[in-house]
């Protein structure tokens, strides 16, 4: 497992090495530009972003990846012998959603203002 981990670190540095030493180095005003689909760029480079879209994108995904979580949940819940584990590690499962939840919700992440 180690002499994997080492061969897929020394692959990775080798072929950011290699790149870095075979890529033509020509800085030119042109190319230190911000890049703006092809259009001259119009302000400066950086932009006020609001953060709350950020979080309400990072906790729409956190509830897509639980949601694909419950799927399989619900497929061992239908098989003989595994009702009552796999129900209780589900509601442990979704009270870590909750106390996250709760804790978003307190922390005020949650109102659009």
């Amino acid at each position: 497992m180690g002499l994997l981990a080492l061969v897929g670190v020394l692959f990775v540095a080798v072929a950011f090495g290699a790149g870095r030493l075979l890529r033509p180095v020509v800085p030119t005003p042109e190319k230190l530009l911000t890049y703006e689909c092809g259009v001259d760029p119009v302000g400066e480079g950086w932009a006020h972003t609001q953060v709350r879209y950020y979080v309400y994108a990072f906790l729409y995904v956190i509830f897509a990846v639980d949601s694909i979580f419950l799927f399989p949940w619900a497929t061992v819940f239908a098989a003989p012998g595994y009702g009552a584990t796999t129900l209780v590690e589900m509601f442990i499962f979704l009270g870590f959603l909750a106390v996250g939840l709760l804790y978003a919700w307190k922390k005020g992440v949650l109102a659009w203002a």
